[in-house]
């Protein structure tokens, strides 16, 4: 019943697009500097991951960079996105690789190296702690994080980003629609992204449920898009669609096209109504996205 539901509604609003005359435009309605582009996990394959070099880097490319968010043993709020040591300290003992964020102080996690991993040109970046990154925002006015909730208190965030005056800058991130409507009413002026991905049937039944919800508290949609050998799933006309549905929610549409460098599937998604992209590779998403609003 509530994906008939669904169907119906994407299906009369496809209908309504339609009898205006043409589809909905990227160009036509965002411009090219208010176009969203999200690091994914700082900035991407460029640098370390959640880094405060990282964060600048993302920055500097105008896009905005994701921080994956922990706690410490002892209660600090530090960007890291892996459970444990394993991938990011390829060198430490077999016992220190088994262990996360979660099992140290902050004391001893603000001791690792968490860029000799990607290169001797990164050595030295460290774990930051919230308040650094809150301190990074207001040296940059104007400048937003992603911030994906991994093991965090939402009172002590909401607390903290408050504190900072940051509160309004953030965007948090999550596949929990329930973690997403707690956040919006611990801080309304904070922006919310729900993630998703997986096969389209499961988009559907999830994109059901919160238009019986009428999208409450959700401000972007993210949906994973996969290369396939016969174009990408999710299917076009799911995605078109789905932006349609997103549009009249007033929420921003956004894809990560998973592991591309494609530029002919960023203009199909674009084509498509997508109007925000996270990404791995933020340079050449910034590059491609302002290449297709140049293009006749």
């Amino acid at each position: 019943m509530r994906f008939f539901l669904y169907s119906s509604l994407i299906a009369s609003l496809l209908s309504s697009s339609l009898a205006c005359g043409s589809e909905w435009n990227v160009r036509d309605h965002i411009k090219l500097e208010d176009f969203v582009i999200q690091s994914h996990r700082g900035a991407g394959n460029l640098a370390p991951e959640n880094s405060r070099e990282t964060f600048d880097l993302a920055w500097s490319l105008g896009t905005i960079p994701e921080a994956d968010l922990r706690t410490t043993k002892d209660g600090v709020i530090v960007a890291f996105h892996d459970k444990d040591f394993s991938r990011i300290l390829p060198r430490a003992s077999a016992e220190m690789k088994k262990k996360g964020v979660e099992d140290l102080t902050w004391k001893e996690v603000a001791a690792l190296d968490i860029g000799a991993w990607k290169g001797p040109e990164f050595e030295g970046q460290r774990i930051p702690r919230i308040e650094e990154m809150f301190a990074q925002m207001n040296g940059k006015p104007g400048s937003r994080v992603y911030v994906d909730i991994k093991n965090v208190d939402l009172t002590q965030l909401a607390r903290q980003s408050k504190e900072a005056k940051v509160d309004d800058r953030l965007i948090l991130a999550s596949t929990d629609y329930t973690l997403i409507r707690e956040w919006k009413k611990l801080a309304p002026k904070s922006k919310t992204l729900h993630w998703m991905g997986g096969p389209e049937a499961t988009l559907s039944k999830r994109l059901d449920a919160l238009a019986v919800e009428g999208f409450e508290g959700i401000d972007q949609l993210q949906i994973h898009v996969k290369p396939t050998k016969d174009g990408f799933e999710p299917s076009p006309e799911f995605l078109r669609q789905t932006g349609i549905t997103l549009r009249a929610h007033d929420i921003l549409f956004q894809t990560l096209p998973w592991q591309s460098r494609d530029e002919s599937l960023f203009y199909q998604l674009m084509d498509l109504g997508v109007a925000s992209f996270a990404t791995d590779f933020p340079d050449f998403t910034a590059k491609t996205v302002q290449r297709y609003y140049h293009k006749q």
